[in-house]
């Protein structure tokens, strides 16, 4: 249970810290400004493994499907070929019937 002088002293802490923080976003130092730059990068950093996660899955995904199709493919060329393989042979000087 917190009391009035603990409450009071972790407000006053606060507003400490918020006016430093102010008084330091307004004129930071070269430090600050160097472990800013920090954070923001590693929060980039941390984004774009994410990203670069989801994009190697997604590659993954679309290679699987892609010799799937292709597996297909030649499945469907093949039994293409055994169709017109059974087809009788025709003279080429032969015109079709109707034709003229």
């Amino acid at each position: 249970m917190k009391t009035a002088a603990s409450t009071n002293a972790t407000h006053s802490t606060l507003a400490l810290c918020l006016a430093l923080q102010s008084k330091s976003m307004v004129n930071p130092t070269p430090i600050e400004q160097i472990i800013d730059r920090v954070e923001r990068l590693l929060v980039r950093h941390e984004e774009l493994m994410r990203t670069n996660a989801l994009l190697t899955a997604q590659v993954q995904a679309l290679t699987q499907e892609r010799d799937s199709l292709k597996s297909r493919l030649s499945a469907a060329r093949a039994r293409v070929d055994a169709l017109l393989a059974r087809l009788p042979e025709t003279n080429k000087t032969d015109t079709p019937q109707g034709s003229t």
